[in-house]
């Protein structure tokens, strides 16, 4: 098997996820050459690298670049995603300064990996929310085409970096012992509370959050239909790992319960955990660490004409950003595009 150069531009939590999905999928790494901005020697994933600066010339010799940023961080791939291609690496990003850029693909492989032949050398990762989201509802939509979406997102801290994961952990044994609670992250406490907001207003849709914003128009995108509806309300809770979203979805045709968990059952990265009698659904306490995207409380809503309600969980670092990136690099190898 051809044997790739790997770089990974980033070591916060999705770097560092990303080093342990390409050793766990056993990705045909040569070499995994780790950038930052400074050089170093750094212990990853239980392996110890010497990072290098992160520079134009770091790039040279390098078959694909892994850009690792956490959500809305910006910076790295806009100073060096186009440089690396100059130099003939492949680019994934998981930030999102380029998701909605017309040269360059919004990929989930199992829903859209034939946008890849399109690829100019830079491909972005999706919004975790909206990976996590698409995974529950686009086998559907392949099935009967969808109408109009709503979906309410339950975000886990790790979405906003590990400051936040050790604010939850500092707020809650704070709480415990009667302790201040340090409030740094976020607008306001987040342990025992929950925030409708994440992200700032987003002038092209008033009223709503950059998050929902990005469901919004990356879902247009991945499915290839730029008028559907869809609203969303993205909610921060205080859980550590693992991202879950309620959605109500009106399809062109009706679609039973029964329809939709077969559907679900044979599409590619969902399991259906789905049996209310016996208390069985995802839930992030058992969905964080896994590659798969839950699925349950499939239901029909009977408030719209051919309607349906599910219930998607699935782990925000892994499937919504490490895991997704080096399955798009998978993909491209498998489409002989690298």
């Amino acid at each position: 098997m051809k044997q790739y150069k790997v770089g990974l531009v980033g070591i916060g939590a999705v770097g560092t996820e990303m080093i342990k999905v390409l050793r766990q999928r056993k990705f045909p790494a040569s070499e995994i050459r780790v950038l930052a901005t400074r050089e170093r020697d750094e212990e990853i994933a239980g392996e110890t690298f010497h990072v290098l600066e992160t520079t134009p010339e770091a790039f040279d010799g390098l078959d694909i670049a892994l850009f690792a940023g956490t959500e809305g961080s910006k910076g790295a791939s806009k100073q060096f995603g186009w440089e690396a291609v100059k130099r003939g690496a492949v680019v994934i990003d998981n930030g999102d300064d380029y998701r909605m850029d017309e040269r360059v693909p919004l990929v989930i492989p199992e829903i859209n990996a034939e946008a890849l032949d399109r690829h100019q050398g830079f491909i972005s990762n999706p919004n975790c929310s909206t990976i996590i989201t698409l995974m529950g509802i686009a086998p559907l939509h392949k099935q009967v085409p969808l109408r109009h979406m709503t979906a309410v997102t339950f975000q886990s801290v790790s979405g906003t970096g590990r400051a936040a994961v050790e604010e939850l952990e500092q707020q809650a044994r704070a709480y415990a012992t009667g302790a201040e609670m340090a409030v740094n992250t976020y607008p306001h406490q987040i342990a025992f509370n929950v925030l409708p907001q994440i992200g700032g207003l987003k002038k092209e849709m008033p009223g709503f959050t950059s998050e929902e914003a990005k469901l919004t128009f990356e879902a247009r995108k991945i499915l290839g239909c730029p008028d559907l509806r869809i609203a969303s309300t993205c909610v921060r809770v205080p859980v550590f790992y693992a991202h879950s979203i309620a959605i109500h979805a009106e399809f062109s045709a009706p679609i039973s319960a029964e329809q939709a968990r077969e559907i679900l059952s044979n599409a590619e990265g969902v399991k259906v955990i789905d049996d209310v009698s016996t208390a069985q659904y995802p839930m992030p306490l058992f969905i964080g660490g896994g590659d798969d995207v839950g699925v349950g409380r499939i239901r029909i809503d009977p408030s719209v004409e051919n309607g349906l309600a599910l219930w998607c969980c699935g782990d925000n670092i892994r499937k919504g950003a490490a895991q997704n990136a080096v399955q798009i690099a998978e993909a491209m190898i498998r489409r002989g595009l690298i």
